[in-house]
Formats: structure tokens, sequence, C-alpha cells
């Protein structure tokens, strides 16, 4: 039975985690030990922040939309009901952008939806 010669293996091995690691400050981009402490805390940072980057976008298109719909005479609220109960295939993120990038045509569609109230 011959012996198994790690050498290449171990240095692939190595060689990913320090090149995963490259930008890190000190020996953390250097040594081998502290650079996979460093990445894999790195790694579970950037599995949590794909989540809460979610989070943060729908809050932020929540807000834009809120904004819109409160120049528009109505609110948030009532405005997500109407598009709801009505079946639109509006989504947040395409509402905040018509929101933003397109006023007259959000002012129109809260007049389709008849949500106007008057303004005090």
């Amino acid at each position: 039975m011959a012996r198994v010669k790690r050498g290449v293996t171990a240095r692939r091995r190595r060689k990913k985690v320090l090149e995963r690691a490259s930008g890190y400050y000190s020996s953390g981009s250097r040594t081998y030990i502290i650079a996979r402490q460093m990445s894999d805390r790195g790694m579970v940072f950037a599995y949590r922040d794909r989540k809460v980057k979610k989070r943060e976008f729908r809050a932020l298109w929540i807000a834009r939309i809120n904004a819109a719909a409160r120049l528009n005479g109505t609110t948030y609220s009532k405005l997500m009901n109407a598009i709801n109960e009505k079946n639109l295939l509006l989504d947040r993120k395409v509402l905040a952008d018509m929101a933003v990038h397109d006023a007259a045509g959000f002012s129109a569609l809260v007049k389709t939806l008849n949500l106007q109230t008057t303004q005090a």
C-alpha cells in the first residue's frame, strides 16, 4: 500500500482561503489560520446581510410609496389595499420606481383607484 502525499491538496485548500481573504488587514490576508478565521466570519456576515438587504430595500420602497401616496391625498395602507382588491400585479419595487421616476403615472394610478381625498 502506497502512502498518500497531500502537498498539492493542502496547498490548493490553503490557497483558496488566502485568495478569499485578499484585501484583509495585516495577517488577515497573509497567515492561513487568521485568514481562515476572518474569511469564515466574513462569509457568515455575507450570508446574513443578503437577507438584511432584502429587508432594507422593502422598507425603502414602502417609504417612497407612502410619500408619493400622501402627495396624492391617500396613505400607503389605503393604496396597497386598493391595489390588492383590484388584483393588480404591481409589486412594491415597481410602485416605488414609478413614484420616483414617473410621478404623473403614479398620480394617474391613484386616480384610477378612486383614492384621492381632499387634502387639508
